[in-house]
């Protein structure tokens, strides 16, 4: 297992199957996923409940693993352990995500290439493009991260939920600098926009010519995401793809707001409209689990397995 057979599979137009959820996989078993640390709590409070989502991935399918780094950053500690040394902290809460991820694929014992993605979301929140750091900020902070990620680990870097262009560019940059395949996704609110309202074809034109190898959308209604997916098309020669949310957050409470009519095989329906369009990365956000992964490769066999 290499990282230039991920690469190969997606230069040959391969389907590649991300993991699902894992912080509100954790809110379904009763995990704490408090704010500013959301799923990264888990690897202080519940760490072997985050080895067995991995694990429950790798045996529905999933190619990729996203260890719990989306909120492994100083940026976040210092919101959730003032006076700490945020630094350190981020270091060792990266390395135990990246590790946990590691061994729940040893124990999986797939038989299947499994690669494990380190998670490089935004600095501040998701939802909340107004609060975006400068420019400075963005390309010392995602840089950072990018090589802690590196450190502990990772096979490749997903960065994911981008709102805005400014800092997708920044977080690609800094990934780059690893040496690691690097895929990109972003946040978008109806097809054409993303999260901070400006233009996804625009998004994805900045971020193409820095050649990730993936541009996706992510945290995104199914419905949505297939319409950005149009776009992307018409866009990009980079590979692409999508992992769309099953519910919505309940901003208020900080939780989320699972959709029972979002099924495994609903879910499945529309994957299957995203690799007619061409998406070779598939997977799931917000929402989904193991019965969600599992369908995806159930009903796309000819594309997700060689």
């Amino acid at each position: 297992m290499t990282l230039s057979q991920l690469q190969a599979r997606l230069t040959r137009g391969d389907i590649v199957l991300l993991d699902g959820a894992m912080g509100t996989e954790l809110e379904r078993l009763g995990v704490s996923t408090a704010l500013p640390l959301w799923s990264a709590q888990a690897l202080i409070d519940a760490p072997d409940r985050v080895r067995q989502v991995h694990e429950e991935y790798v045996e529905a399918g999933a190619d990729i693993l996203t260890a719990a780094t989306f909120r492994t950053t100083p940026r976040s500690i210092q919101k959730a352990q003032p006076g700490s040394d945020p630094e350190k902290e981020a270091e060792a809460l990266t390395r135990k995500a990246v590790s946990l991820a590691h061994e729940a694929r040893a124990r999986a014992a797939s038989g299947r290439d499994v690669w494990i993605a380190g998670a490089l979301a935004p600095l501040e929140d998701c939802y909340r493009t107004d609060l975006v750091p400068d420019d400075a900020a963005l390309e010392r902070e995602h840089h950072a991260q990018a090589a802690r990620l590196a450190r502990a680990g990772a096979d490749l870097v997903l960065i994911e939920t981008m709102g805005m262009i400014r800092e997708a560019v920044a977080a690609v940059r800094g990934a780059l600098a690893t040496g690691l395949p690097v895929l990109v996704s972003f946040l978008c609110r109806t097809p054409s926009e993303i999260g901070g309202g400006e233009r996804l074809e625009d998004a994805v034109r900045a971020v193409d010519v820095l050649e990730p190898d993936a541009i996706l959308v992510n945290c995104t209604p199914a419905a949505i995401a297939t319409g950005c997916l149009e776009v992307m098309a018409r866009v990009t020669r980079t590979p692409i793809g999508c992992y769309a949310n099953a519910g919505s957050p309940d901003l208020g409470r900080g939780t989320w707001c699972f959709d029972p009519e979002m099924t495994p095989e609903r879910f499945a329906g529309h994957a299957a409209d995203w690799v007619r369009l061409g998406a070779q990365v598939v997977g799931g956000c917000c929402g989904t689990g193991p019965a969600h992964i599992q369908a995806l490769r159930a009903a796309l066999p000819p594309v997700l397995v060689e």
